[in-house]
């Protein structure tokens, strides 16, 4: 018997619609992490194309994050393992519970031509429902899609897709984004929380070893 440890299992990102009447159909797991995940912060300067230099180096509040992540998808497994929905719908079902995450619910867009029909003067537009970036527990985001990329590689008998690329824009939503008593509010400030604890431990680590003996 081996003396090492076992490996302990990686956890596995996430995309979460917070939906209370469908939540089955908006929970995306990915099959694969990502290898990468490319994040862009943008700062919010106040002072930015101003004139006053007392201005120049006050934040206006959180930069602005962007992250672009490509998910793979493939049925082979399943395939190989005489999984039914996979033999009988290759990854559609998977394709489908992301793209749902940026589709009005069709009911919502029913009752609202109803309600055009009878004359309702103003119809209120479908309201996305919130949705998560789950990549471990340090990373719960508020997010909204911005860009959605699918690849279809490979084609069942029936022309379901069994392997697929899926390429995703995110932006992240802050407190700035979010009014005080939505939950995303109080996620993305506990993940500035986080962050900032994370930073004093950076902090600290590189001093530590900037002291050793080289």
């Amino acid at each position: 018997m081996s003396s090492f440890p076992r490996t302990p299992r990686t956890q596995r990102g996430a995309i979460v619609a917070v939906d209370p009447f469908n939540p089955v159909a908006s929970l995306v797991v990915f099959q694969y992490n990502p290898d990468t995940m490319t994040r862009t912060l943008t700062p919010q300067m106040s002072g930015d194309g101003g004139n006053d230099r007392t201005e120049a180096l006050r934040l206006a509040g959180p930069p602005v994050e962007n992250i672009r992540v490509d998910v793979e998808i493939d049925a082979t497994d399943q395939l190989a393992n005489g999984d039914p929905i996979a033999g009988s719908l290759g990854i559609y079902p998977q394709l489908s519970s992301l793209e749902m995450l940026i589709y009005p619910k069709s009911a919502q867009v029913i009752l609202n031509a109803v309600l055009m029909q009878v004359g309702t003067l103003e119809v209120v537009p479908a309201t996305a429902p919130m949705t998560l970036f789950i990549w471990g527990p340090k990373r719960v985001l508020p997010v909204k899609l911005t860009e959605f990329t699918i690849t279809e590689e490979a084609f069942d008998p029936n022309l379901n897709p069994i392997r697929a690329k899926v390429s995703l824009g995110l932006r992240v939503l802050s407190y700035n984004d979010l009014p005080l008593l939505h939950p995303g509010y109080a996620l993305f400030l506990t993940h500035q929380v986080v962050k900032e604890a994370m930073a004093v431990v950076g902090s600290i680590s590189g001093v530590a070893n900037a002291s050793l003996p080289r």
